[in-house]
């Protein structure tokens, strides 16, 4: 494997991707970063869609400012996992059209529940911000 296949398959697994997982996109569109989505569905294996009527393993979701309200969209993400899911949150870099605020990222994962980590980049227009859902406590009994 090469060095920057090697570095490829890093940054995925750096994000929380796993081999086999079942990985469920959201936000498809053309102006996505395809060589990120190849690595990621690289990693795992095939991506399913939207119509996924399944549990999925984790979320990719490309959003940009105009798709809509982020925290209906993460609330409805959560609902596609399981507990202590990874929601890959993915929206464009600050100055590149659709840019999404820190601020309401944080805004709309706090209200839905999640944890965010920092962003890091993805490709030469995208930042991605990893989520998670909740662990759920086990109770004893």
């Amino acid at each position: 494997m090469s060095a920057t296949a090697d570095h490829a398959e890093s940054l995925a697994a750096r994000l929380g991707f796993q081999s086999e997982q079942v990985v469920q996109e959201i936000g498809y569109d053309e102006d996505v970063d395809q060589e990120f989505r190849d690595l990621v569905e690289e990693r795992v294996g095939e991506l399913v869609d939207e119509d996924y009527d399944d549990v999925a393993d984790a979320v990719l979701l490309w959003f940009r400012e105009d798709d809509g309200d982020l925290t209906d969209t993460l609330v409805d993400a959560t609902e596609l996992v399981e507990d202590d899911a990874l929601i890959l949150l993915v929206t464009p870099k600050t100055g590149k059209p659709g840019f999404v605020e820190a601020s309401d990222i944080s805004e709309a994962a706090t209200t839905a529940g999640l944890s965010l980590a920092k962003g890091l980049p993805i490709g030469k227009e995208w930042t991605a911000t990893k989520l998670a859902t909740p662990k759920v406590a086990k109770t004893k009994r």
